[in-house]
């Protein structure tokens, strides 16, 4: 796989390292961690590089996007090969590993559908080990805060470009996830007025 394969995304390089830092202080020494909508692979390269104890299972909705992905993890013997992982597909997690550890997701749910928030939902129950995360990264709307200009302006922005997108409530997402059994763990506040939620099982929190 050549260099010329590798997509860039100038975010995912702004927040992998606060990402990190997140993941090493709440992910144990090693597990098998399972991220959806990996995109260019930056992320699956950068936290498996410095997660030596994890199998980090990259995958994407996107096909075009599994080249990438590959470009970025090559060498890197604790990186599975990316999966096409559709969510609003028929069976999306037919190839999905079971008993994961943790799922990681970043920046996936304002630029799809607002069904792709309950598939998510319903594979992370599926999928997820008793005792395992699920961990969504990006921007988030609270009924509690005022949102920030930025996002707001984001918002707009991304309304214009497709109606079916949008910075989503996070009391919504938390009810979807409420539906199959996972609670809200931990609120972590990144940088630019993004959001780490962690979520877990009941047993878990």
């Amino acid at each position: 796989m050549t260099a010329e394969a590798r997509r860039h995304s100038p975010a995912a390089e702004r927040n992998q390292g606060p990402i990190l830092a997140e993941l090493q202080r709440l992910l144990p020494l090693q597990g098998l961690a399972l991220e959806i909508a990996s995109g260019t692979g930056q992320h699956a390269a950068f936290f498996a590089g410095l997660l030596p104890g994890w199998r980090w299972q990259p995958s994407d909705g996107d096909a075009r996007s599994l080249a990438s992905i590959s470009a970025w993890c090559e060498g890197l013997a604790n990186v599975l090969p990316p999966l096409h992982l559709d969510l609003l597909a028929d069976e999306p997690w037919k190839w999905a590993p079971p008993n994961v550890d943790a799922i990681f997701c970043a920046n996936l749910l304002h630029i799809s559908p607002w069904a792709t928030c309950a598939a998510l939902m319903q594979g992370a129950a599926q999928c997820l080990s008793s005792r395992g995360l699920l961990l969504l990264y990006g921007p988030y709307i609270e009924d509690a805060l005022a949102t920030a200009p930025s996002n707001l302006a984001f918002d707009a922005d991304l309304r214009a470009r497709n109606a079916a997108w949008g910075l989503r409530r996070l009391e919504d997402v938390l009810r979807q996830a409420e539906l199959v059994g996972l609670g809200l763990s931990e609120r972590v506040a990144m940088p630019a007025n993004n959001l780490l939620l962690v979520l877990a099982r009941a047993g878990r929190r």
